[in-house]
Parts: structure tokens; C-alpha cells; sequence
């Protein structure tokens, strides 16, 4: 069985019109309209007659309010539905999509969430203009910079999506504000996304509850999660110590080359060497040492490392790679390329970091069971 979750603060124009074009897509199928009200207006009176005409609806009222992700976590509570589907009750998520929305789910093994998407092709997000477009975007962009479970889908933003009942059970739901989506994409057991598109509608009746309360709560969201997922802390953790490590390097690449070696090659043992590309790997080495010790304590603190000096080893190897990387960046670019020898150190220190990344997260700090 289908339960739709449907959140509602005085939304008493809407809740009779969405459960009977609920009712007209959905009549050859079992189904049930979840409200979970915290209106502080006639809703309420509102809902109760809807229930009474239609037996698929059912709701509840709060009197001690709390927001909307709270509602919905309610609502999945008491649901009795297999399938899940959370939707606004403001007509702006159309609910004639839930019969494509079901297709996608059982069109392929394994899939587990359907996300009504207005980014792929036949979707629109029309419905939004000015400001409230420009902080959508803003929203959705800055949370899968973020969290990476965000990037599986390309509007993790929306407050229309299906699931099975099976993604969250067993799991701890804690959202706050509005965007529940997210907190089931980084706490949900699921296999597979799939995406529908759609047509973001324009509000008929009703006001919005849009308000700059909830994106600080959006805001506080994104952290929280960011708090409890290991794998984007620990990036954003690499990403603050290499930025350290990043200001040591430049900083000392700027002292050797403008009071060690002022020119542009060095002369050594009878070789011609690249200046820059000497001072890019002595610079490198000395935030080598400070990241390393940053990084065994901060970014990946929370695993068993073994013997350190073993890890100082493989450190170092994984380093000394990188900075062999950096230093031909450097050389190629500058030399060869004759690009300004700032670019090109910055440009290898990024292709290093990356490496740095990858290989030390695999092997150097591999939990050691």
C-alpha cells in the first residue's frame, strides 16, 4: 500500500482539493492520505470533513507545533503503507505524478527511492522567481558540495519523493527545519535512486512558508549531518588541513624563492636545474611533515593507525609521489608551457592533493582491525 505524508499549516484551501486529485490518480490502487496538521487556523474542521467524505484520509492535529520535518517523521510513524510518499499539500508538487512515480519504483531491481526531479529533461522549476529561485539553487548547491550522498540526485532539495518503508527502519531520523529529503539520503539504507521529472507548479492558495528561519535551519541541517557523516567530514577535515598545509607551502615557496634562489635555474653537480621546481619540492616537504601529524590526529583520528612510524612511511611515499606530481606540474607548465610559475605551483598542488587524498584515505590511514 501507497501512504501519502502530507504536512499542513493552515492549508485549509488546499486539503480538499489535493485528496480528490489524489483520489482521481490513484482509484484503481490501495492508498492512504496521511495529514499531519500544526495549523493554528480552521484547517483542522477542514481536514475532519475530508475524512469524513473520503476514507483513504486520515490525520492528525498537533497543538504543540513543531516544523515540518518533525510532521513528516510522524507521519512515518504512523503510516501503514510499504511505499512512503512525502508531497506538499500547496499543489505545487503535482499529484498525478505519483503513478510515474510508482512505475520508476518497480521498473527496475533495487530501486528504492524516486525522486521527482525539476533539473533532467521535461522538468521545469517555473513555479520559483526572483530571490526564492536564486536561494533554491543556493540551497541545493551548497549541500551537495557538502554531502556527497546529495550529489546522487539532481534536486535533493524537493519535498516530493517515494520510498520504501525499509530505507529508514532501524534509523534515527533527527531533521530539522523543511528539507526531510536530505536527512533520508544521508541516513537512508537504500541501493538505487531513480528520477522522474517534473514541472515545479505555481501556489494557488495559501502563503508560503518560506521564511530566512528556515534556510538557518537548512543551514543547521546540512552541519548535522556533516557532524555525523564520516566520510564528507573527514574531506572537509583533508580540505582545512591541506588549506594549512597549502598557506606553509606557498609561504615557504615564496622565502626560497626570493632569498634562497633568486634565479630562475640552479646550478648543481654540473646540472641546470628549475628553480621553482626545486623550491615547489623543498616547500612541499616541510608541509608534509605538518600535515601528516594533523591529519593522523584530526582527519582520520577515529581509526586504529597501527604504529605511527609506519605510517609516517607510508605518509611520506604517498607525499613524495605527490610531490613528484607537483614538481613536474611545475616544470611542464613553467618551463615547458611558460605559465606564470604561481599558476603552475597551484595547479600541481591541487593534482597533489588530490592524489594525497585518494591513496592515504586507501592505504597510509586504512583502519587497522
Amino acid at each position: 500500500m501507497l501512504s501519502i505524508i502530507i504536512p499542513t499549516f493552515n492549508e485549509r484551501e488546499n486539503v480538499e482539493i489535493i485528496s480528490a486529485r489524489i483520489s482521481e490518480t490513484l482509484s484503481d490502487m490501495p492508498y492512504e492520505i496521511f495529514f499531519v496538521d500544526d495549523s493554528i487556523d480552521d484547517t483542522p474542521e477542514y481536514l475532519e470533513r475530508t475524512a469524513q467524505a473520503d476514507k483513504h484520509v486520515k490525520y492528525i492535529h498537533r497543538t504543540v507545533r513543531g516544523n515540518l520535518a518533525t510532521a513528516v517523521v510522524l507521519g512515518f510513524k504512523e503510516c501503514s503503507g510499504d511505499l512512503i510518499t512525502v508531497m506538499d499539500a500547496d499543489l505545487q508538487h503535482p499529484p498525478e505524478l505519483l503513478l510515474d512515480m510508482m512505475k520508476a519504483m518497480e521498473a527496475e531491481e533495487g530501486v528504492d527511492i524516486v525522486i521527482p526531479s525539476r533539473f533532467i529533461p521535461g522538468g521545469d522549476d517555473g513555479g520559483l522567481k526572483g530571490f526564492r529561485k536564486f536561494a533554491s539553487w543556493f540551497a541545493r548547491v551548497t549541500g551537495q558540495i557538502i554531502l556527497s550522498d546529495l550529489r546522487k540526485t539532481t534536486d535533493p532539495t524537493g519535498g516530493f519523493f517515494m520510498f520504501r518503508k525499509s530505507v529508514i527502519e532501524g534509523v534515527e531520523l533527527k531533521p530539522i527545519g523543511w528539507k526531510i529529503l536530505i536527512e533520508i539520503l544521508v541516513r537512508g539504507h537504500y541501493n538505487k535512486i531513480r528520477e522522474v521529472p517534473y514541472a515545479f507548479q505555481i501556489r494557488e492558495h495559501g502563503e508560503s512558508k518560506f521564511s530566512f528561519k528556515e534556510q538557518i535551519n537548512y543551514g543547521l541541517h546540512l552541519l548535522r549531518l556533516l557532524k555525523d557523516s564520516p566520510k564528507d567530514r573527514r574531506f572537509i577535515l583533508f580540505l582545512l588541513v591541506g588549506g594549512l598545509g597549502f598557506i606553509i607551502d606557498i609561504v615557504g615557496y615564496y622565502l626560497l624563492l626570493n632569498f634562497v634562489f633568486t634565479g630562475d635555474t640552479i646550478s648543481a653537480a654540473g646540472l641546470s636545474l628549475s628553480a621553482p621546481a626545486v623550491c615547489a619540492a623543498i616547500s612541499a616537504v616541510i608541509s608534509m611533515l605538518c600535515n601528516f601529524v594533523l591529519n593522523s590526529v584530526l582527519t582520520w583520528g577515529d581509526r586504529k593507525q597501527g604504529n605511527r612510524a609506519v605510517g609516517l612511511i607510508k605518509y611520506t611515499i604517498v607525499s613524495l609521489i605527490g610531490i613528484m606530481i607537483q614538481a613536474g606540474t611545475v616544470f611542464g607548465l613553467f618551463n615547458v608551457l611558460g605559465i606564470d610559475k604561481y599558476i603552475a605551483k597551484i595547479i600541481g598542488v591541487i593534482l597533489g592533493s588530490i592524489w594525497n587524498y585518494i591513496v592515504n584515505n586507501k592505504w597510509t590511514f586504512k583502519d587497522q582491525e
